[in-house]
């Protein structure tokens, strides 16, 4: 009789102990958002995710749909890597991350941190390999690549100018291409104008100023802008340019692989299986 009491307790434990098992797969089932290739992503990934983005400076209202694009792309970009048998360590990730002012993060966002930084290890590494070398930019999108730098940062350059203020458009449309500066000085002179002629570095111009003379050649007069014509004299590289040709040459060659390197991403997440089983995540 004791046995028998003995085998019924024992019973009893074994299915408590499974229905609290089964209590706790169907929890953990139901805070699986999607599945990329079988890996599941549960709803606590995105909300790691989004608190990375936001400490980022990165704050939206559709950010946790951003989140799990960024999550399916990690894992995409993983896997693709191992075919070339890429494979960062998360001693390599840490590494990385530490050199970025992340501040305290929960263990959950750690992990996310993580996994975000080997796939972007990954995936640079492949870029490198496979795209960079590719990639043969022209004369014209170095020229491109110089212009939007001198636009938005200016180039060390020591500059002599030519400028004309409160330029009318009818005088602006007869002022030629001068064999020099000082022919451009008379011209302007014998058109009505007082030319004032100056020296400065480039990066120290006003932005206004820079957006007017950028990609300008070598005397050629600008188009009026807020009645000022700009002419260029003569344009000297500082000591510090240094190898900023080349660099500025880097940067074009980066973003063209970057266009391709995204396209080719795009590809590769169409032939993925992704699983959306939450319909506010829907792509």
């Amino acid at each position: 009789m004791a046995n028998t009491i003995k085998g019924r307790n024992d019973m009893k434990k074994i299915f408590l102990i499974f229905g609290i098992l089964t209590v706790i797969g169907s929890a953990h089932a139901a805070t699986v958002v999607a599945t990329v290739d079988g890996k599941p992503i549960t709803d606590t990934d995105i909300t790691a995710r989004t608190k990375l983005m936001a400490r980022q400076g990165k704050t939206s209202t559709d950010n946790r749909r951003i989140a799990l694009q960024n999550i399916i792309d990690d894992s995409v970009k993983l896997k693709y890597a191992e075919n070339f048998n890429v494979k960062p360590t998360d001693k390599d990730a840490d590494a990385e991350l530490k050199k970025m002012n992340l501040g305290d993060l929960s263990g959950s966002e750690w992990e996310m941190a993580r996994a975000a930084m080997r796939a972007n290890i990954a995936w640079n590494v492949i870029v490198a390999r496979t795209i960079v070398p590719t990639i043969d930019v022209s004369r014209e999108d170095i020229a491109a690549e110089k212009s939007a730098l001198e636009r938005e940062h200016g180039l060390p350059l020591e500059m002599t100018l030519v400028r004309l203020v409160d330029v009318p458009d009818d005088i602006a449309k007869k002022l030629t291409k001068p064999k020099n500066c000082d022919a451009a000085i008379d011209m302007a002179e014998n058109l009505g104008g007082v030319p004032q002629k100056f020296t400065a570095l480039q990066y120290e111009l006003s932005s206004d100023v820079r957006e007017q003379i950028a990609g300008l050649p070598l005397l050629t007069w600008s188009r009026p802008s807020n009645g000022s014509v700009f002419l260029i004299c003569k344009s000297t590289k500082t000591a510090e340019y240094g190898k900023l040709d080349d660099i500025i040459k880097q940067n074009a060659v980066y973003k063209q692989s970057m266009f391709v390197a995204d396209q080719q991403l795009k590809q590769l997440r169409r032939r993925a299986v992704v699983i959306i089983n939450d319909n506010r995540y829907k792509l």
